[in-house]
C-alpha cells in the first residue's frame, strides 16, 4: 500500500466518526465552551467542516487559503455539508496519481498570509489530523452539553448503555 492508498483508506475510515460527532451535538447548546478562551462547539464544528471543504481545494489547486469560517444553520445542515465536501475529496483522490499526491507543492495561507509550502499529500495529512484533533475536542464537549457520545473507535459509555 502506498501513501496515497493509505491516505484514502484513512480518510474513508474517519468520515463516519466525524459525521456522528457533529450530528451528536445538542442543537440548543452550540454556544457551549468549557472556558472563555475555548472555541464554542459551533466554532469547532464549523472549523471541521471548513477543513473538509479545504480538502477539495488542496487536491485541485496549488494554493490553499485556509477556510476559517463555513457557516451552517443547523446540525443537520452542517453534517450534510461535511458529507458533501468529504465525498468530493474522496472522488478527487480517485483521479490523482501517487506522484502528484506526494510531490505537488501547495502553498498554505492563513487569512491571506503565506504560512508554508507543503507537498499536497503532506497538507492533506495535516488537515486530516487536525480534523481528528478537533473531533476529539467535540467529543469532550458533548456530554457537558447534555448530549450522548457516539462510538468513534469502538463503543462509548453512551452507546454501550443502549445495548
Amino acid at each position: 500500500m502506498n501513501n496515497l492508498e493509505f491516505f484514502k483508506s484513512c480518510l474513508k475510515n474517519e468520515f463516519q466518526a466525524t459525521f456522528d460527532i457533529i450530528s451528536a451535538l445538542p442543537a440548543d447548546q452550540l454556544d457551549y465552551r468549557p472556558h472563555p478562551n475555548s472555541r464554542s462547539a459551533y466554532e469547532i464544528a464549523e472549523h471541521i467542516i471548513a477543513h473538509a471543504y479545504d480538502f477539495g481545494v488542496i487536491l485541485n489547486e496549488k494554493r490553499c487559503d485556509e477556510c476559517l469560517e463555513l457557516p451552517f444553520n443547523s446540525i443537520g445542515e452542517g453534517a450534510e455539508k461535511l458529507k458533501l465536501y468529504w465525498n468530493n475529496a474522496l472522488e478527487i483522490l480517485d483521479g490523482i496519481s501517487e506522484d502528484s499526491f506526494n510531490t505537488t507543492p501547495v502553498d498554505f495561507l492563513i487569512a491571506g498570509k503565506m504560512f508554508a509550502t507543503i507537498p499536497r499529500g503532506g497538507m492533506m495529512w495535516f488537515f486530516l489530523n487536525d480534523v481528528i484533533h478537533h473531533r476529539g475536542q467535540l467529543s469532550v464537549y458533548i456530554r457537558p452539553m447534555g448530549g450522548k457520545n457516539p462510538a468513534v473507535y469502538g463503543y462509548s459509555f453512551d452507546t454501550i448503555q443502549t445495548v
